[in-house]
Protein backbone atom coordinates (compact mmCIF):
# COMPACT_ATOMS: atom_id res chain seq x y z
CA UNK A 1 0.00 0.00 0.00
CA UNK A 2 1.39 3.65 -1.12
CA UNK A 3 2.23 5.38 1.82
CA UNK A 4 2.74 8.92 1.17
CA UNK A 5 4.07 10.18 4.49
CA UNK A 6 6.77 7.39 4.05
CA UNK A 7 8.32 9.12 0.89
CA UNK A 8 7.63 12.15 1.80
CA UNK A 9 9.85 11.64 5.60
CA UNK A 10 12.37 9.56 3.58
CA UNK A 11 13.07 12.34 1.08
CA UNK A 12 13.46 15.36 3.67
CA UNK A 13 15.80 13.10 5.63
CA UNK A 14 17.79 12.53 2.57
CA UNK A 15 17.75 16.14 1.80
CA UNK A 16 18.55 17.30 4.91
CA UNK A 17 21.54 14.76 5.16
CA UNK A 18 22.80 16.44 1.97
CA UNK A 19 22.41 20.10 3.28
CA UNK A 20 25.00 18.92 6.28
CA UNK A 21 27.05 17.74 3.91
CA UNK A 22 28.82 21.19 2.57
CA UNK A 23 31.57 19.44 0.72
CA UNK A 24 28.87 17.73 -1.68
CA UNK A 25 26.64 20.56 -2.50
CA UNK A 26 29.41 23.67 -2.57
CA UNK A 27 31.41 21.90 -5.35
CA UNK A 28 28.43 20.73 -7.07
CA UNK A 29 25.93 24.49 -7.27
CA UNK A 30 29.75 26.53 -7.75
CA UNK A 31 31.19 24.13 -10.23
CA UNK A 32 29.02 25.08 -13.11
CA UNK A 33 28.11 28.82 -12.13
CA UNK A 34 32.05 30.03 -11.90
CA UNK A 35 32.40 28.13 -15.32
CA UNK A 36 29.45 30.11 -16.67
CA UNK A 37 30.64 33.24 -15.12
CA UNK A 38 34.34 32.84 -17.09
CA UNK A 39 33.37 31.38 -20.25
CA UNK A 40 30.02 33.23 -20.82
CA UNK A 41 30.62 36.20 -19.07
CA UNK A 42 34.16 37.33 -18.82
CA UNK A 43 35.61 35.58 -21.62
CA UNK A 44 32.31 35.94 -23.80
CA UNK A 45 34.02 36.52 -27.44
CA UNK A 46 30.89 36.11 -29.45
CA UNK A 47 27.74 37.20 -29.67
CA UNK A 48 24.99 34.72 -28.20
CA UNK A 49 27.48 32.72 -26.83
CA UNK A 50 26.48 33.78 -23.29
CA UNK A 51 22.49 32.52 -24.03
CA UNK A 52 24.09 29.12 -25.65
CA UNK A 53 26.63 27.98 -22.82
CA UNK A 54 23.80 29.22 -20.24
CA UNK A 55 21.97 25.98 -21.80
CA UNK A 56 25.06 23.96 -21.97
CA UNK A 57 26.44 25.04 -18.26
CA UNK A 58 22.79 24.50 -16.82
CA UNK A 59 23.53 20.85 -18.30
CA UNK A 60 26.50 20.16 -16.84
CA UNK A 61 25.90 21.33 -13.65
CA UNK A 62 22.04 19.57 -13.37
CA UNK A 63 23.13 16.42 -14.46
CA UNK A 64 26.32 16.27 -11.87
CA UNK A 65 23.90 16.48 -8.56
CA UNK A 66 21.92 12.92 -9.90
CA UNK A 67 25.12 10.77 -10.43
CA UNK A 68 27.01 11.83 -7.45
CA UNK A 69 24.09 11.57 -5.16
CA UNK A 70 23.57 8.19 -5.85
CA UNK A 71 26.89 6.78 -7.07
CA UNK A 72 28.37 7.93 -3.32
CA UNK A 73 25.33 7.94 -0.96
CA UNK A 74 24.48 4.17 -2.70
CA UNK A 75 28.02 2.90 -2.47
CA UNK A 76 28.45 4.14 1.01
CA UNK A 77 25.13 2.62 2.26
CA UNK A 78 26.19 -0.27 0.54
CA UNK A 79 29.33 -0.10 2.11
CA UNK A 80 27.84 -0.19 5.79
CA UNK A 81 25.36 -1.81 5.41
CA UNK A 82 22.52 0.75 5.11
CA UNK A 83 21.18 -1.20 1.89
CA UNK A 84 20.83 -4.12 2.66
CA UNK A 85 18.67 -2.91 6.22
CA UNK A 86 17.21 -0.80 4.29
CA UNK A 87 16.24 -4.18 1.65
CA UNK A 88 15.62 -6.22 4.84
CA UNK A 89 13.03 -3.54 6.48
CA UNK A 90 9.77 -2.81 5.66
CA UNK A 91 10.19 0.35 3.99
CA UNK A 92 10.16 0.02 0.04
CA UNK A 93 12.67 0.36 -1.87
CA UNK A 94 11.02 3.19 -4.04
CA UNK A 95 10.87 5.43 -1.08
CA UNK A 96 14.47 4.87 -0.57
CA UNK A 97 15.18 5.79 -4.17
CA UNK A 98 12.22 8.72 -4.52
CA UNK A 99 13.92 10.26 -1.88
CA UNK A 100 17.54 10.22 -4.00
CA UNK A 101 15.97 11.36 -6.79
CA UNK A 102 14.27 14.07 -5.07
CA UNK A 103 16.91 15.52 -3.55
CA UNK A 104 19.37 15.68 -6.65
CA UNK A 105 16.06 17.48 -8.35
CA UNK A 106 15.93 20.01 -5.62
CA UNK A 107 20.04 21.12 -5.71
CA UNK A 108 19.29 20.53 -9.22
CA UNK A 109 16.51 23.19 -9.10
CA UNK A 110 18.89 25.56 -7.12
CA UNK A 111 21.61 25.25 -10.00
CA UNK A 112 19.66 26.08 -12.26
CA UNK A 113 17.79 28.96 -10.99
CA UNK A 114 21.28 30.50 -9.87
CA UNK A 115 22.40 29.86 -13.80
CA UNK A 116 18.75 31.43 -14.89
CA UNK A 117 19.33 34.70 -12.88
CA UNK A 118 23.24 35.23 -13.57
CA UNK A 119 22.28 35.07 -16.88
CA UNK A 120 19.77 36.96 -17.30
CA UNK A 121 20.85 39.95 -14.70
CA UNK A 122 24.65 39.97 -15.09
CA UNK A 123 24.78 38.57 -18.84
CA UNK A 124 22.01 40.08 -20.30
CA UNK A 125 20.31 37.02 -21.64
CA UNK A 126 16.50 37.53 -22.28
CA UNK A 127 13.93 34.70 -22.95
CA UNK A 128 10.38 34.52 -23.14
CA UNK A 129 8.36 33.31 -20.02
CA UNK A 130 7.41 30.44 -21.61
CA UNK A 131 11.05 29.46 -22.39
CA UNK A 132 12.39 30.03 -18.70
CA UNK A 133 9.64 27.90 -17.41
CA UNK A 134 10.11 24.95 -20.71
CA UNK A 135 13.91 24.95 -19.74
CA UNK A 136 13.61 24.67 -16.46
CA UNK A 137 11.70 21.50 -17.12
CA UNK A 138 13.47 20.16 -19.55
CA UNK A 139 16.19 20.40 -17.50
CA UNK A 140 14.96 18.69 -14.64
CA UNK A 141 13.07 15.85 -16.34
CA UNK A 142 15.97 15.06 -18.38
CA UNK A 143 17.92 14.62 -14.90
CA UNK A 144 16.88 10.86 -14.62
CA UNK A 145 18.81 8.55 -16.81
CA UNK A 146 22.08 10.33 -15.33
CA UNK A 147 20.65 9.30 -12.18
CA UNK A 148 19.83 5.59 -13.16
CA UNK A 149 23.79 5.82 -14.47
CA UNK A 150 24.93 6.80 -10.73
CA UNK A 151 22.86 4.33 -9.11
CA UNK A 152 24.55 2.23 -11.43
CA UNK A 153 28.23 3.27 -10.33
CA UNK A 154 26.74 2.88 -6.65
CA UNK A 155 26.00 -0.49 -6.95
CA UNK A 156 28.62 -1.58 -8.42
CA UNK A 157 31.80 0.49 -6.88
CA UNK A 158 32.99 0.72 -3.49
CA UNK A 159 32.63 3.89 -0.97
CA UNK A 160 35.74 5.20 -1.92
CA UNK A 161 35.93 4.15 -5.74
CA UNK A 162 32.84 5.69 -7.02
CA UNK A 163 33.35 9.16 -6.81
CA UNK A 164 36.41 8.66 -8.72
CA UNK A 165 34.44 6.64 -11.55
CA UNK A 166 31.80 9.23 -11.81
CA UNK A 167 34.51 12.06 -12.40
CA UNK A 168 35.92 9.49 -14.99
CA UNK A 169 32.01 9.12 -16.55
CA UNK A 170 30.94 13.26 -15.68
CA UNK A 171 33.65 14.75 -17.17
CA UNK A 172 34.60 13.57 -20.40
CA UNK A 173 30.68 12.82 -21.21
CA UNK A 174 29.83 16.85 -20.34
CA UNK A 175 33.47 17.23 -23.12
CA UNK A 176 32.59 15.31 -25.55
CA UNK A 177 28.85 16.19 -25.81
CA UNK A 178 29.35 19.85 -26.39
CA UNK A 179 28.79 21.13 -22.69
CA UNK A 180 31.65 23.20 -22.71
CA UNK A 181 32.53 24.20 -25.93
CA UNK A 182 29.84 24.30 -28.88
CA UNK A 183 30.31 20.81 -31.24
CA UNK A 184 31.03 23.00 -34.26
CA UNK A 185 34.73 23.64 -32.35
CA UNK A 186 35.04 20.10 -31.51
CA UNK A 187 36.63 17.84 -34.19
CA UNK A 188 34.16 15.78 -36.52
CA UNK A 189 35.36 12.40 -34.93
CA UNK A 190 33.83 13.89 -31.20
CA UNK A 191 30.82 15.21 -32.70
CA UNK A 192 29.87 11.06 -34.01
CA UNK A 193 30.89 10.12 -30.78
CA UNK A 194 28.55 12.73 -28.84
CA UNK A 195 25.66 10.94 -30.80
CA UNK A 196 26.08 7.61 -28.75
CA UNK A 197 25.68 10.08 -25.34
CA UNK A 198 23.09 10.48 -23.14
CA UNK A 199 23.90 13.95 -22.22
CA UNK A 200 24.58 15.65 -26.17
CA UNK A 201 20.61 14.31 -26.39
CA UNK A 202 20.14 16.05 -22.97
CA UNK A 203 22.03 19.20 -24.05
CA UNK A 204 19.83 19.04 -27.25
CA UNK A 205 16.72 18.76 -25.86
CA UNK A 206 17.56 22.34 -24.13
CA UNK A 207 19.22 24.09 -26.85
CA UNK A 208 15.38 23.06 -28.92
CA UNK A 209 13.89 25.38 -26.25
CA UNK A 210 15.70 28.52 -27.16
CA UNK A 211 16.05 27.36 -31.02
CA UNK A 212 19.86 27.02 -30.39
CA UNK A 213 20.18 22.79 -31.39
CA UNK A 214 22.02 21.45 -34.32
CA UNK A 215 18.91 20.95 -36.05
CA UNK A 216 17.90 17.47 -35.70
CA UNK A 217 14.62 15.77 -34.60
CA UNK A 218 12.96 16.78 -31.00
CA UNK A 219 11.59 13.23 -31.08
CA UNK A 220 14.89 11.90 -31.99
CA UNK A 221 16.77 13.51 -28.70
CA UNK A 222 13.64 12.26 -26.72
CA UNK A 223 13.63 8.38 -27.91
CA UNK A 224 17.57 8.42 -27.54
CA UNK A 225 17.04 9.26 -23.72
CA UNK A 226 14.25 7.28 -23.17
CA UNK A 227 16.38 4.22 -24.48
CA UNK A 228 19.24 5.24 -22.13
CA UNK A 229 16.67 5.37 -19.72
CA UNK A 230 15.20 1.81 -20.26
CA UNK A 231 18.36 0.51 -20.80
CA UNK A 232 19.68 1.71 -17.30
CA UNK A 233 17.09 0.85 -15.73
CA UNK A 234 17.64 -2.71 -17.15
CA UNK A 235 20.52 -2.99 -15.91
CA UNK A 236 20.29 -1.66 -12.34
CA UNK A 237 17.34 -4.24 -11.19
CA UNK A 238 19.80 -6.55 -13.36
CA UNK A 239 22.78 -5.73 -10.64
CA UNK A 240 20.51 -4.80 -7.60
CA UNK A 241 19.14 -8.45 -7.73
CA UNK A 242 22.98 -9.70 -7.96
CA UNK A 243 23.39 -8.19 -4.90
CA UNK A 244 21.81 -10.82 -2.77
CA UNK A 245 23.77 -13.50 -4.44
Amino acid sequence: MFNQNLYLKEAGYDLLSLWRTPAFFLPAILFPVTFYIFFGIVFNFSSGSSQYLLVSYACFGMMGPAMFNFATAVASDRAHGWLTLKRVAPMPLAAYLFAKFFSSLVFALCIGLILFVTGGLVAGVELHTWQWLALLLVLLIGTLPFALMGLLLGLCFSDKGAPAVVNLVYLPMAFLSGLWLPMQFLPETVQYVAYGLPAYHYAQLAHAVLGSSQGHSIWLHVAALVGFTLLLTVIVRWRYQRLSH
